[in-house]
């Protein structure tokens, strides 16, 4: 009997749309998880999505494989739209044979990833795998890295988002780590080179794949992953919102919001906002909200090293990324992990045309011996060498501190900065008044009647003559001391100067970053 072409194309697409089939589809469902396909139908605009590869399966049958083959072979790849926006996209499929990662899994990774690159469009990761197909041997291994290989050829050219859906074990966890932005999901998902069965055999240690590599393990103490979304659905609206503040390519510019926010709106109580003593603490994030467009902030690495701030918002409708020290943390002090943070989203937002606005209050780098052992020289370097190398529009505000090499590094004149504001409230000093003090006048202060007194009379001195913006904008460090109410006007106009700002560094093949 003759088969009709057509009954069998339907057949196998249907194989396709039933991944591993309604006993597995019902366990992944049990875990809190979504299917690849019902995170796709989340994810793309409705009836956008092209899908390619549903058809390829496995050529290998040895070491236990068996007969049976899945069209697809565990990943969902193609092309879809997002807010109308173009995106390229690959979905891992758990109920396929734990999503394992096999040499057609990389074929069709590859290809999506070469026509993203090609397209000038962004490329997203649903990842969800138990690593790599054990019974495909070093051909597993090799499809590793023709996918490591086009991260790095794609990075700096389109947005790369990794989410997290799910395990990620081995060499999987090396293609998110070089992407742009990873998002997690908090109690599903985890990554980590060696699992808790390998550890417990080679070290002895006892640790759970939660708390090993789970969401809040590399959104709060490693850095690896930039996000944390408490479901499925919530970590593929992330997903959304984030691409709102990135271009398609580095060619273009970020997508630009109608203003929806009165560009003249002054917040007048940002003029009585800085506590009267200088050593009182106060959250950025409340400068940040009153200055940007209502509602824009979106921060990034939000629990990693929290006394910086960095965010994506908005000002007149268009994309900023926002660096700013946070006093409420470490006096904003910068130490070895924001150091790593702030010179990381510096450029990413160089990479994609998004100008870089500086909140300043920084009392310097965080003493210590276990800083210095650490290399606290070397990070630090990392974000003199991301500013001095970017070449988008950069904005500093400096609102109280500005000491010693912090002043240097985030974002000032000599790092190439456009233009500096300073508040009334700002101190631009080489080192804090109490130590400038005891250096200057040490001999003084210990001949004294009154030691105490007297210590605290040239360091009231040195405040009154040093520890004030005018000093600076007199030798032109400082383009302007602003009120703080007109931040938000001053901001939005001198980007619009800025816009059309062009910027070249020297050719060179590439630099040493520090790293």
């Amino acid at each position: 009997m003759t088969t009709d072409p057509l009954e069998t194309l339907r057949t196998k697409r249907e194989a396709a749309l039933q991944g591993g089939g309604t006993t597995r589809i019902e366990t992944q469902h049990s875990k809190g998880k979504l299917t690849a396909r019902e995170r796709l139908a989340i994810l793309i605009d409705e009836g956008s999505f092209q899908e390619f590869g549903a058809l390829a399966t496995h050529q290998n049958h040895d070491f236990g494989m068996g007969k049976e083959r899945y069209p697809g072979d565990g990943v969902i790849t193609g092309f879809g739209k997002i807010n109308g926006r173009r995106v390229a996209v690959f979905a891992q499929d758990f109920t396929v044979l734990g999503g394992s990662f096999s040499e057609v899994q990389s074929q069709k990774i590859c290809r999506i990833m070469d026509l993203s690159m090609e397209a000038g469009i962004p490329l997203i990761g649903l990842n969800d795998s138990g690593g790599a197909r054990v019974q495909e041997g070093v051909k597993s291994l090799a499809a590793y890295g023709e996918v490591f290989y086009r991260n790095v050829a794609a990075s700096g050219v389109v947005p790369q988002l990794s989410v997290i859906m799910g395990p990620c074990a081995g060499g999987a966890v090396y293609s998110p780590a070089l992407t742009d932005f990873t998002i997690m999901v908090e109690g599903t998902s985890n990554m980590f080179l060696t699992g808790p069965g390998i550890i417990k055999a080679v070290t002895g240690e006892e640790v759970t794949a939660e708390d090993l590599g789970g969401s809040w393990v590399h959104n709060a103490r490693s850095g690896v992953a930039q996000f944390s979304a408490e479901s499925d659905a919530a970590a593929l609206g992330l997903v959304k919102v984030l691409l709102g503040y990135l271009p398609q390519n580095n060619t273009e510019d970020p997508p630009a919001l109608a203003p929806y926010d009165d560009p003249y709106r002054q917040e007048l109580s940002l003029d009585t906002f800085m506590p009267a003593e200088d050593t009182m603490p106060y959250d950025m994030r409340d400068v940040l909200n009153l200055v940007v467009d209502a509602g824009s902030l979106l921060e990034n690495h939000e629990q990693f090293a929290p006394n910086v701030i960095t965010a994506f918002a908005r000002l007149d409708g268009r994309a900023v990324g926002i660096v700013a020290n946070q006093p409420a943390v470490l006096s904003g002090a910068l130490d070895l992990d924001s150091s790593d943070k702030v010179s990381r989203f510096v450029r990413v937002c160089d990479m994609f045309n998004i100008p870089v606005v500086t909140f300043v209050d920084c009392p310097g780098y965080l003493p210590g011996v276990e800083q210095e052992y650490q290399g606290v020289i070397r990070h630090g370097a990392k974000v003199i060498y991301a500013y001095a190398q970017a070449t988008v529009p950069k904005l500093s505000v400096i609102t109280r501190k500005a000491i010693g090499g912090s002043y240097v590094a985030l974002s000032s004149k000599q790092m190439g900065g456009d233009i500096a504001f300073a508040w009334p409230t700002a101190q631009i000093a080489v080192m804090g008044a109490e130590g400038a003090a005891r250096l200057l006048h040490g001999k003084e202060i210990a001949a004294a009647e009154d030691p105490e007194k007297t210590e605290a009379d040239f360091i009231a001195d040195y405040k009154e003559r040093l520890f004030n913006p005018y000093q600076a904008a007199d030798v032109g460090q400082i383009d302007e001391v602003i009120e703080p109410s007109e931040t938000r006007l001053r901001l939005i106009r001198a980007l619009e100067v800025l816009r059309t700002k062009v910027h070249t560094n020297l050719p060179k093949k590439h630099g040493l970053f520090p790293v």
